[in-house]
């Protein structure tokens, strides 16, 4: 996931986007997207892209009015890896933590990472227990330890957090 799809600016069909790591350089010059959004994924071509820097605008072709762009709001922006934003040491996808393993210090299974969720204040992680229930938990460092991608795994530091 690159980015998240706002509302609608102006009266062209233009989204805000909210690219998550802070980078637009890249959502600019894609010529597509797949746009993830309650369970089911299309493809959009990039007709244009203006805004600034900091507060990127995309057109769709086909979103040419406030109210289909209005449809569009809360999409995850979904960009091969090659055309996402390039990582610096110790940063990892948002996608490369999905059907993660979660395990505590000592090693004992937590459960696996069913999804990635923006929440208002930063990500929560949508843990799968082996019992099947699911958990929200805030994707920070007082409950996470190491993530380790190649590895598989992520360390849950708290267990207290999923009762």
């Amino acid at each position: 996931m690159a980015a998240l799809v706002g509302h609608p600016f102006g009266l062209k069909g233009f989204v805000k986007v909210r690219p998550l790591s802070g980078e637009s350089g890249h959502i600019r010059v894609l010529p597509s997207v797949l746009l993830r959004l309650r369970g089911t994924e299309r493809r959009y071509e990039v007709e244009e892209t203006a805004g600034t820097d900091t507060a990127p605008l995309v057109k769709f072709r086909g979103i040419d009015s406030p109210e289909a762009a209005q449809a569009l709001a809360g999409a995850e922006v979904v960009v091969d890896r090659l055309q996402a934003a390039p990582l610096r040491p110790g940063e990892f996808y948002v996608e490369d933590l999905r059907r993660l393993p979660v395990v505590f210090p000592g090693g004992e299974p937590a459960g696996e990472i069913a999804d990635v969720i923006e929440g208002g204040g930063g990500f929560l992680i949508e843990l799968r227990l082996p019992t099947g229930d699911l958990r929200l938990v805030p994707f920070r460092n007082e409950f996470f330890g190491d993530v380790d991608i190649e590895g598989r795994r992520v360390v849950l530091l708290e267990r207290w957090i999923l009762e």
